[in-house]
């Protein structure tokens, strides 16, 4: 499975020439409210396994979660299940938070 720093997903995001991802925060609910990245989609880790097929394994799709262990395991299990593009996003929202938009809650 690919990584991907903070940085690089603000600049593949920034780049209108690229395909643009599936931002998949696998969080809590809770979680998603007190902050995320804008477009993400809210799929739990818990309900991947029956809600996979609402993905498209052809697109690019970034696994978000608060520090990047969460996401590591559901790329882990998409890749499992076929998706060829999966990335991960290390050190998670809290890293966008601390390092792309100062803005941004944190917990």
């Amino acid at each position: 499975m690919q990584h991907l720093t903070v940085q690089e997903l603000a600049v593949w995001l920034a780049d209108s020439s690229r395909p643009q991802p599936v931002l998949l925060d696998v969080r809590e609910p809770w979680e998603y409210e007190t902050c995320h990245i804008q477009g993400a989609l809210l799929i739990t880790m818990s309900s991947i396994p029956a809600r996979q097929e609402e993905l498209d394994p052809e697109q690019p799709i970034v696994c978000i979660c608060h520090h990047g262990a969460r996401s590591m395991q559901v790329g882990a299990f998409l890749e499992r299940a076929g998706f060829e593009h999966v990335v991960n996003l290390t050190g998670g929202v809290h890293a966008w938070a601390m390092e792309i938009d100062n803005s941004m809650a944190t917990y």
